[in-house]
């Protein structure tokens, strides 16, 4: 599931009008990495303006690294990514303004960034 119940029901449409003006929050441990400012939703995609915390400075270049390897499409740049997304999962917690996500897919470029969510872990193969 991409989204939780909840908040599938505030998608207006087929749209997600509901999400627009929200802030969601990065954290690292209690560290926190930025905000986002909902501004456009695209289903299943949210982005919106990013406003860097203290502790985005510490991943800053995990983030940079992972837009760069997305961006090729072969294997050996898939894993490499997938180590580095990784990384990325282990390192920075994503909020809604209902509390935690436990799973979320998150790009981060300047002052914009992007994701998809959902309420239940990721299955890993």
């Amino acid at each position: 599931m991409l989204i939780s119940g909840g908040d599938r029901r505030r998608l207006r449409g087929g749209c997600g009008v509901g999400f627009e003006g929200e802030v969601w929050r990065l954290r690292s441990g209690e560290e926190p990495v930025g905000e986002i400012l909902i501004d456009d939703a695209d289903f299943p995609w949210l982005s919106g303006r990013f406003t860097a915390g203290p502790a985005f400075g510490a991943v800053r270049d995990l983030f940079a690294r992972e837009l760069a390897l997305i961006e090729r499409d072969d294997e050996k740049h898939r894993q490499e990514w997938e180590a580095a997304y990784g990384e990325i999962s282990r390192r920075v917690s994503l909020s809604s303004p209902d509390g935690p996500v436990p799973e979320f897919l998150l790009h981060i470029e300047g002052d914009r960034a992007w994701f998809r969510w959902s309420d239940e872990p990721f299955e890993h193969a």
